[in-house]
């Protein structure tokens, strides 16, 4: 009975740990949808030139945030064993490592409309999409400094605030895009370049903010102290650990943008269905990554104390939690699957039938594979907690890409399964990926792999 209620309670606590960091999340989740669905009604033409730029600008995005994410599980470790002066020194190189890879690839965000060409796009979106990258590239700089702050800060359990500044942003993009695209109240019409200036605005608010909330809230970490003072030891460690979590992000993303061009190949109305079904799963997915978060810290925590039973307990309950909200995923994927659809839907759209028919039968396959996705999601969030990040790097690499996407490409069009073998080949991908990431963190965890001293 003591087992169970110890169990129980460490799951309560993950839970409450994971909550603001899913809708953390969520609130990011709302501040993409907000942009689009404004700059729909500004142009189709403008709003393509959004997806493609925003596409273009969170590639980099993503890679650059690996920084922040090693920061969290050495501040975790760190913290708990009582080195503040350590995990201050991660959070400062996590700071450099961000500013320098934003500095270098902020020339790329000048030159989109050539490489976007080259990829097959049409030559006038890509070139109304490089007026976006233009601008937004700018704000690469403040988002990833936020990104670190945000991780350093839920490396010590302070989550909360990251939500309320998030919300806060949220709330205020919409009356900044009101201003910027629409040139309403004497502002001038902007349209995607005013969309750009809206996000780049709430980027540096963002970064401000919880710049100043840790900083007031951690005095006795002195934050900045020493800022310009190289660390090489914090740096390599950082960057070390923060290069293979961004290529582990990109890989995944990639998958899905494999997915969604392979889905073109069927026509309009598959593509249509393939991408609400994709923002459904992508909402259900930000649980999983809040989960795989806390589970990062939690681990981290447990590394930093030597105590081995800890970390094993941990996962245990990380990965009960991660089966129960699977359950609760598939039955309402399943069960309320057309009703979901149907809300992106316009009701007098004459392809209306079709395309909620076939996305709700993607969100069949999509709640097959939620104990696949979280799993792999929940696996990488421990590995990241032990500090082990390259092997992971590979797997992911090998199971999206020499798995996933060929799989996909043969359930699709070789037996014929078409949109649902894409799907079919993205959870056998996400699958092999969460097999095998899960016996890595079994095998270090049984291993005599060395406890950090």
């Amino acid at each position: 009975m003591d087992h169970e209620q110890t169990f129980r309670t460490s799951g309560k606590n993950l839970i409450k740990l994971a909550i603001p960091l899913i809708g953390t999340h969520l609130a990011n989740v709302a501040l993409g949808i907000t942009d689009t669905v404004m700059m729909g009604w500004y142009s189709v033409t403008a709003l393509a030139a959004l997806v493609l730029g925003n596409a273009y600008f969170f590639v980099f995005f993503l890679f650059g945030a690996g920084f922040a994410f090693a920061v969290q599980p050495l501040v975790a470790s760190a913290s708990s064993s009582g080195e503040l002066k350590l995990a201050r020194r991660y959070m400062r190189m996590g700071l450099w490592l961000s500013l320098i890879y934003a500095s270098l690839f902020l020339p790329i965000f000048f030159n989109a409309e050539p490489i976007l060409i080259i990829l097959g796009q049409a030559p006038d979106i890509s070139g109304y999409a490089e007026n976006y990258t233009r601008i937004i590239g700018f704000g690469l700089i403040p988002a990833l400094w936020a990104m670190v702050i945000r991780f350093f800060l839920s490396g010590l359990h302070l989550t909360k605030v990251t939500l309320i500044i998030t919300l806060t942003t949220v709330l205020l993009n919409i009356p900044l895009n009101y201003l910027l695209i629409f040139g309403n109240l004497g502002f001038p019409e902007l349209g995607v370049s005013g969309a750009a200036i809206s996000s780049v605005i709430v980027q540096i608010i963002t970064a401000v903010s919880i710049t100043a909330y840790a900083i007031r809230k951690l005095p006795e970490y002195k934050l900045l102290t020493r800022f310009f003072r190289f660390d090489k030891v914090a740096f390599v460690k950082v960057g070390t650990l923060g290069l293979p979590i961004g290529t582990s992000i990109v890989a995944e993303t990639g998958l899905f943008t494999a997915s969604s061009i392979m889905m073109g190949w069927f026509g309009a109305i598959t593509l249509a269905a393939h991408g609400i079904a994709l923002q459904i799963a992508s909402v259900m997915f930000m649980i999983h990554l809040g989960l795989a978060e806390a589970s990062t810290i939690k681990a981290g925590n447990a590394w930093g104390n030597r105590n081995l039973l800890l970390l094993k307990k941990g996962a245990k309950v990380a990965a009960s939690c991660s089966i129960l909200f699977s359950l609760a995923a598939m039955t309402v994927l399943i069960t309320f699957g057309d009703t979901l659809v149907s809300i992106y839907v316009d009701i007098d759209d004459p392809s209306r039938n079709q395309i909620i028919y076939t996305g709700a039968l993607l969100l069949v396959a999509a709640a097959l594979f939620q104990f696949v996705d979280g799993g792999q999601a929940m696996a990488l969030g421990l590995l990241r907690g032990i500090q082990d990040t390259t092997v992971p790097m590979l797997i992911t690499i090998l199971s999206y890409w020499l798995v996933g996407v060929p799989s996909a490409y043969f359930f699709a069009f070789v037996l014929n399964f078409e949109a649902i073998g894409i799907w079919a080949g993205l959870a056998t991908g996400l699958g092999f990926a969460a097999i095998l990431l899960g016996f890595r963190f079994v095998y270090l965890t049984n291993s005599n792999r060395k406890m950090p001293l």
